[in-house]
């Protein structure tokens, strides 16, 4: 008994590349999309561990300047402000996620050993810093606001680092979503773990240190630090939240749209429709990229048609 032995025919490399010419060029882009992530997260990774290079050290949350830190309703401020720098304090604090650096003027002379979990405590650095037996006190909104930043702080710290790990595995891996649909689910699902890490670690720093510099700002009465957000790490972790989302996006869009490499080969869809368009007049190209020959003019009453 005969059975039906139809199957679908082979498909050329050059039909199946132009078939599957925008799903290639949305891969490549989601692939570029989670290096830039991986580039600015290793930005944001390095700020203020080390005072050897210049860079560095510029690449920070916040800088505290306390260099005026006694207010001008003291009498004699200036020359309290002279002993307290006199007595072992720097004039800034910059604060990274390793670590923090400080300084006199515009340069930084020191910073601290990267720690894990690492998060700032003025009142222990001052202290630590201050000649023995002398003492500062800071408001109470102050050390109120240093509750938060430890908490924030350790679950920041483990968020942008376990989205630096996952934004390598994420670039490198996407181009696997051209061959096949299927292979775009788990692709997505990591695509999300690394854009979901990388934005909320964003909004937890952000957050959290416009509060600890909304804090400062309030107690100025009592003591005169002045507080300035890093403009470089703020856009840095943006930067690196907005194209992870951006290349998840893709990797999700990439489930049900724009036609595979598997697609194409089993004939569920035909993708671009510029990789089976004719070369010339009269010439087509078939499934296999062949061209097929002209077909041949009827004669119809001594007539070509």
């Amino acid at each position: 008994m005969a059975t039906d032995t139809t199957s679908t025919p082979a498909i050329s490399h050059s039909t199946l590349v132009q078939a599957t010419r925008t799903r290639r060029v949305f891969a490549f882009l989601s692939s570029f999309l989670f290096l830039v992530t991986l580039v600015f997260l290793v930005l944001v990774e390095v700020g203020c561990v080390s005072s050897k290079q210049p860079v560095l050290p510029s690449i920070y949350f916040i800088k505290l300047d306390l260099t005026n830190i006694i207010p001008r309703s003291v009498p004699n401020f200036r020359l309290v402000n002279s002993i307290a720098r006199t007595l072992g304090l720097h004039d800034f604090y910059q604060v990274g996620l390793w670590s923090y650096c400080d300084g006199y003027g515009n340069e930084v002379t020191f910073c601290s050993e990267p720690q894990r979990m690492y998060w700032f405590n003025p009142v222990e650095i001052l202290l630590s810093e201050l000649l023995a037996g002398a003492t500062i006190a800071l408001p109470s909104n102050i050390t109120d606001a240093l509750t938060l930043v430890r908490k924030a702080s350790h679950w920041m710290f483990a968020l942008f680092l376990t989205a630096a790990c996952l934004a390598l595995p994420t670039a490198l891996l996407a181009p696997l979503s051209i061959y096949s649909r299927w292979a775009s689910l788990p692709l997505t699902i990591l695509a999300f773990l690394t854009a979901f890490t990388t934005t909320v670690a964003t909004v937890i720093a952000t957050a959290m240190f416009l509060i600890f510099k909304s804090a400062i700002q309030s107690a100025a009465d009592s003591v005169n630090i002045q507080a300035q957000i890093g403009i470089k790490m703020f856009i840095f972790m943006w930067i690196a939240a907005g194209a992870a989302i951006l290349g998840w996006l893709i990797h999700f869009a990439q489930c049900c749209c724009c036609a595979s490499a598997r697609d194409v080969r089993t004939g569920r869809r035909k993708g671009r429709k510029k990789a089976y368009r004719p070369f010339g007049r009269g010439t087509e190209v078939d499934a296999t990229g062949a061209e097929e020959k002209p077909r041949a003019r009827r004669r119809w009453m001594g007539r070509n048609v």
